[in-house]
């Protein structure tokens, strides 16, 4: 049953990180790029981690201890992931809205409006 769930996780893992790629390759500018990115990558690694977690765990309660520091290293990088991707990608962001770079089809520019103010 364990086994399942971690091939679940893979699976879902593998999937997010399809699409982020897809994304990268499909979306028009630099802004819905950096959304795919992003978003669709941060959580096919947090799954993919997951099931490395999980594997882990269950290797750690049998009486593999390397496997307990694997898990642990795992829940590590999650938490660093979670923090740094969605930073890094505002600031990315940021960056190039002040650069001059503007978004394609965009009807509303509020960092625009906000800074001619």
């Amino acid at each position: 049953m364990i086994e399942y769930l971690i091939y679940i996780f893979l699976c879902i893992g593998i999937i997010f990180n399809c699409l982020g790629t897809i994304g990268l390759l499909r979306f028009p500018d630099v802004y819905t790029r950096l959304h795919a990115a992003t978003k669709c990558t941060t959580f096919g690694s947090i799954f993919t981690s997951l099931g490395v977690i999980v594997y882990g765990l269950v290797l750690w309660y049998y009486g593999n201890t390397g496997y307990g520091i694997l898990a642990a290293h795992s829940v590590v990088a999650v938490i660093a992931l979670v923090i740094t991707a969605a930073t890094g990608a505002h600031a990315l962001a940021r960056a190039t809205h002040r650069s001059g770079v503007k978004p394609v089809l965009a009807v509303v520019d509020k960092l625009e409006e906000d800074r001619l103010e």
